[in-house]
């Protein structure tokens, strides 16, 4: 059973590694990728299909807050009126266990969101930037929620804030990711 664990934790490693070597440099002076028309984003909400209520909502509010934080753009909810238009669907959720307990529990998760997102330029009708299958992960523990004592019953609350925890990270890294790599060009 330890092998099984061993091989999942090594597995989980690489593929962290793997989505975390990303090019991190950015070349003095330039900052913006898109092109100097573009001066209002519309960022519809992506659409959600997932199982998890209101994931696509809080993706979506993370990316606009992460625009407004990082460019000169007038971001606005829908496409009318926009140069350009991000559009997006969540299309899975995935929460695996990284890390088993003495006790053959899980105490640590990653939790992985891909997406399709695409950003379209309205005038030329072009697609500007798009990642059909942009994942991105986060880890989390769930240890304070498993007790070593098999007697004792679990808090559920404390194992679903955790989670929601988690999401919330996941969120702000999807956003930072989407935004980075538009602006940046990577």
């Amino acid at each position: 059973m330890w092998s099984w664990c061993r091989s999942l934790l090594a597995v989980a490693v690489i593929v962290c590694a793997t989505a975390s070597s990303g090019c991190g440099y950015a070349l003095a002076g330039r900052g913006n990728f898109l092109p100097d028309y573009i001066q209002v984003i519309g960022i519809p909400t992506f659409q959600n299909n997932t199982s998890f209520f209101a994931l696509a909502e809080l993706v979506t509010d993370r990316i606009r807050a992460e625009f407004i934080n990082r460019g000169n753009y007038k971001i606005v909810p829908e496409q009318a009126g926009s140069h350009a238009v991000l559009n997006g669907t969540v299309s899975s959720v995935s929460i695996v266990p990284a890390s088993i307990s003495a006790d053959q529990q899980a105490s640590r998760y990653i939790i992985t969101v891909i997406a399709n997102v695409e950003l379209r330029d309205t005038a030329k009708d072009t697609v500007l930037w798009s990642n059909g299958a942009l994942a991105v992960r986060e880890e989390y523990d769930a240890t304070s929620a498993i007790t070593s004592d098999p007697n004792s019953i679990v808090d559920p609350s404390t194992f679903f804030n955790q989670e929601t925890n988690a999401v919330e990270r996941v969120s702000n890294e999807f956003a930072r990711t989407v935004v980075s790599a538009i602006l940046e060009a990577f």
